[in-house]
């Protein structure tokens, strides 16, 4: 059955331990020529908010991007409200990977940002792995 997936994403155990948000791309040949979402929803998100979290590595093969906050697509997630369910969602699901999540006003200098919304009505794009 050919449902035109590129990627998958799946649990990973490694000595006992479930390790949450590994994705795997299995036509890596196609996400070579994939352009990032840009997400332009034209809004400036200044004291909008964002979650900061430890380093992490992108997972698509061979970016060498190493984001700081939870990103989709390189681009930094944003919230208009601090305590908006979802953005509280994704910052417990990166304390259970060990990011060690910092919620935080969002500042332009911090890079490209997007509202979660936004993104989430694009389909959900994330680098490495087609949107749905």
């Amino acid at each position: 059955m050919d449902s035109g997936c590129l990627g998958s994403l799946s649990r990973v155990e490694q000595q006992g331990w479930i390790e949450l948000g590994r994705a795997t791309v299995a036509e890596e040949g196609l996400t070579q020529a994939e352009e990032l979402w840009q997400g332009h929803d034209g809004d400036d998100h200044t004291g909008w908010f964002c979650v900061r979290t430890d380093p992490f590595p992108c997972p698509a093969s061979g970016c060498s991007f190493v984001a700081v906050f939870m990103t989709a697509a390189h681009l930094i997630l944003v919230w208009e409200q601090r305590d908006d369910p979802n953005l509280l969602h994704h910052a417990q699901r990166a304390k259970e990977v060990g990011r060690n999540p910092r919620i935080e006003a969002y500042a332009p200098g911090y890079g490209p940002s997007a509202s979660y919304y936004a993104w989430e009505a694009a389909g959900g794009p994330v680098h490495g792995v087609r949107a749905r």
